[in-house]
């Protein structure tokens, strides 16, 4: 599945350099001229990460981007600005907790790098989440094991630290019974 990306600007021209910019990576753009156009456009599509101006008649990019960062906080959000200030930057990080900063004109390379970390890095925190959750799941079953056969979790070391298995076939019982009362 490709990742998408939506880019946010009032100017065409930009959208279509952006665009331009991304043609060589697997990326599913879609565009908006407006964070108004952008919202309805997230409303109904999963989008992975936004590239948004800042200045923008009827809101502002670091305004959008805060509504982005709270309404879809899994999407990343990148801003692109010509007017780059200090006081714009500072509420673009704050409030929508932007990724990165980039002033106009940027640099294609950086700019496509940057967006290929960006989605590498929101792989890495998914991936990260469904081990969470397995190893999450995996030691509730082993608190009922725990419970239901006290000691069974317990390991036997050596005075070398290799593991003393004593009765492999009883612990395998354990196992299968519990697994078969606990999925029954």
């Amino acid at each position: 599945m490709l990742n998408k990306v939506l880019l946010v600007d009032d100017d065409q021209h930009v959208i279509n350099a952006l665009k331009r910019a991304l043609r060589h990576d697997p990326y599913d753009i879609l565009s908006a001229n407006s964070a108004e156009e952008a919202l309805n456009i997230m409303a109904g599509e999963r989008i992975d990460l936004v590239v948004s101006d800042e200045k923008m008649p009827g809101m502002t990019g670091s305004k959008f981007l805060s509504m982005v960062c709270r309404k879809y906080p899994d999407t990343i959000q990148i801003i692109l600005t010509g007017h780059a200030s200090l006081e714009v930057t500072i509420r673009a990080i704050n409030e929508g907790e932007i990724y990165r900063f980039f002033t106009k004109p940027w640099n294609d390379v950086d700019l496509t790098i940057t967006i290929r970390q960006a989605l590498q890095q929101k792989e890495l925190i998914v991936q990260n989440r469904l081990l969470l959750k397995k190893v999450r799941e995996q030691s509730s079953i082993l608190q009922e094991l725990e419970k239901e056969h006290p000691g069974i979790t317990r390991v036997k070391k050596d005075s070398s630290g290799a593991i003393v298995v004593d009765d492999i076939a009883e612990i395998e019982r354990y196992m299968e019974s519990f697994l078969d009362a606990k999925y029954e």
